[in-house]
């Protein structure tokens, strides 16, 4: 908006207005004179409390006369265990809430206060004892033993840690590590109850119940070389070996992190266990070779036998020399790599590996049984990165990206689709970089990203992910819609969703656009005509006697009809090796043997035209 002398106004955004909080809220309610303060014994320091500290206070409450209404002192009747809170995040009478921040550490002062000040307050977040003269002005007499910066763990305030001894590292132990720390414990009455065992630190597994819950949840906030003070209140001690918690209110657990080990459950299930003996040299999991590289590692494999018997030791049947792979490519068990990949460079771990992740899917040595539940000891030597392709020419871009490809075909006919889908797609996120400078350059660009997609595409149908081998297909079909190959691929994923009048419009469009691949397509029309024939047997089985019942009889759906079964098999595999030899083999060998579709997705399709047919657009029994 102009102003009225032609020059432009400047634009200054409204701040809006901060939502004041719960405290502040009540704090606007204080009103002169309903708070009084006198100090009795000063306090050390000029340090004083503020939100988000702890405060550990003595208070003594009395009436105007001097009686005593309650206290936490065990000679005026209380249990001598101070109070413990936290500054903005415990519920707190106003009165304290407000006079706590003007003391000092070590004071004692008398606070009068108004009963609008303390359990009067309108929505007092704190119930009154029995009979307490809450309707009464009262002196509240405090001593303020300590307080300091902590870390809520539990939102409930049940366990809070105080760091004493910054520690190491930013990793802390989570289930299922392994822990070494001494631990001591006392009452808030400073009654100690658990005293720190002579020569050995404790050790336990984080997971395993056998520490109390809230003292884990605090070590689970640790560093290595921590020293901290963990406060856990009663509904967070439960029992454990380390000590019994029957009738304890609060426990102070002073703690000091020794050591912890690393262990992961790499499936979930606790069937691969990869437990680090020695640590690396790095930051996990910066530091680890978690990319494609080329790794080098000694290893001792050994069956999970009473024996342990060593199968292979790479110090010595190997000449002393390192075994060297590249990740990525299936060169060693899956279980192996998983673990490797998350190693620093000079770790050592020790990995319990189950059967089909060991060497039921790996070529097995010959002195390992089938079945077999295999340990590895494993040292990280080191790694290299994979070659980074900044300052390539195109030529070198496209040199790179061939010898991938051949690695993702190769890995394609050991039947490891996973693997070579991961290698493609690596290329193909690399080339959304790669800028072709002339026409000749954007021709081999352009074709080389159309053979890689539908690699993808075709690692997506043996994986049985059709409907995403299709969306592969159409980022080629978007660029060049007359592609052969592609048509080809994206109709075989159809067909094996069902979706025939959409599989038919690919192959039929193939004789369109290349005579050529007639022989191809017009297997494929045969193959397809074949499919839905069976899936139309099926449902006329499924379907057979549904509506030769009376009204409120219910047919038998489908019979067993084992000639048909039979019959259909036998057709669905002449038809997989009619196409065994079709146009997907051209961008990556063997791979025209398509995934089996599976019948019941396909059923409801073809059961509705049956149903129209019938006259019928709806079916009530259905």
């Amino acid at each position: 908006m102009a102003a009225e002398d032609g020059t432009a106004q400047e634009y200054v955004p409204q701040k809006k207005n901060k939502e004041p909080t719960e405290t502040e809220k009540r704090r606007k309610k204080i009103v002169p004179g309903s708070l009084m303060k006198a100090e009795i014994r000063p306090g050390g320091g000029d340090a004083r409390p503020s939100d988000g500290d702890q405060v550990i206070y003595h208070c003594t409450v009395r009436t105007l006369a001097g009686v005593v209404v309650e206290s936490t002192r065990s000679e005026y009747g209380g249990k001598g265990t101070p109070i413990r809170q936290v500054l903005g995040k415990s519920k707190m009478l106003l009165g304290l809430l407000e006079g706590l921040p003007t003391m000092l550490r070590g004071e004692v002062a008398m606070f009068k206060m108004k009963p609008q000040m303390h359990y009067s307050e309108a929505d007092c977040p704190v119930s009154p004892p029995s009979s307490f003269p809450r309707d009464d002005e009262l002196h509240f007499e405090i001593e303020m033993i300590d307080f300091s910066k902590v870390k809520v763990v539990s939102d409930d305030l049940g366990v809070i840690k105080k760091v004493i001894d910054e520690g190491q590292g930013w990793e802390s132990p989570r289930e299922p590590y392994e822990v070494k720390a001494w631990i001591s414990a006392k009452t808030g009455d400073d009654k100690v109850i658990l005293s720190p065992k002579q020569g050995e630190p404790y050790f336990f597994t984080i997971g395993k119940s056998e520490v109390p819950k809230g003292l884990e949840m605090g070590i689970g906030t640790m560093t290595r070389e921590e020293k901290a003070v963990i406060y856990v209140t009663n509904q967070y001690l439960t029992e454990s070996p380390l000590m019994s918690v029957a009738g304890l209110e609060e426990v102070q657990f002073e703690v000091e992190l020794i050591h912890f080990t690393q262990v992961r459950d790499m499936l979930g299930d606790g069937r691969l266990i990869k437990r680090r003996l020695r640590d690396g040299k790095g930051e996990f999991p910066m530091d680890c070779p978690l990319q494609d590289s080329l790794l080098r590692v000694h290893y001792k494999g050994m069956l999970l036998n009473k024996e342990k018997t060593v199968f292979i030791d790479t110090r010595i049947d190997n000449d002393g020399q390192p075994l060297e792979f590249s990740s990525g490519e299936g060169l060693v068990p899956e279980g192996f790599e998983m673990c490797v990949r998350l190693m620093l460079p000079g770790e050592v771990a020790l990995v319990t590996c189950p059967p089909d992740y060991a060497y039921d899917k790996f070529t097995r040595p010959a002195n390992v049984p089938e079945g077999a539940h295999i340990e590895w000891e494993i040292e990280l030597l080191g790694f290299e990165m994979p070659k980074d392709w900044t300052g390539l020419d195109f030529q070198g871009v496209m040199d790179e990206a061939e010898k991938i490809r051949t690695t993702g075909n190769r890995l394609f006919k050991e039947g490891k689709f996973e693997l070579a889908k991961a290698k493609y797609e690596k290329v193909l996120r690399e080339f959304n970089h790669v800028n072709p400078q002339d026409d000749e350059e954007g021709k081999v660009f352009l074709n080389t990203r159309n053979l890689l997609n539908l690699n993808v595409a075709a690692c997506h149908l043996k994986l049985g992910e059709c409907r995403k081998s299709i969306e592969t297909c159409n980022k080629v079909l978007e660029a060049n819609p007359a592609h052969v190959k592609a048509l080809y691929r994206r109709g075989m994923a159809y067909m094996e969703v069902g979706d025939f009048e959409e599989a038919r419009s690919d192959f039929e469009m193939m004789l369109k656009v290349d005579k050529s691949s007639e022989l191809d397509a017009t297997a494929a029309l045969k193959k397809l005509k074949q499919k839905q024939q069976d899936v139309e047997k099926k449902a006329r089985r499924q379907f057979k006697g549904l509506f030769d019942k009376k009204p409120g009889e219910i047919a038998d759906a489908g019979t067993d009809d084992r000639g048909e079964e039979q019959s259909t098999s036998e057709n669905q595999k002449n038809g997989d090796q009619e196409d065994s030899n079709g146009t997907d083999t051209e961008d990556v060998e063997d791979v025209a043997d398509e995934p089996r579709e599976g019948l019941f997705s396909r059923l409801w399709p073809t059961g509705r035209r049956l149903l129209s047919a019938l006259g019928l657009q709806r079916c009530a029994i259905l």
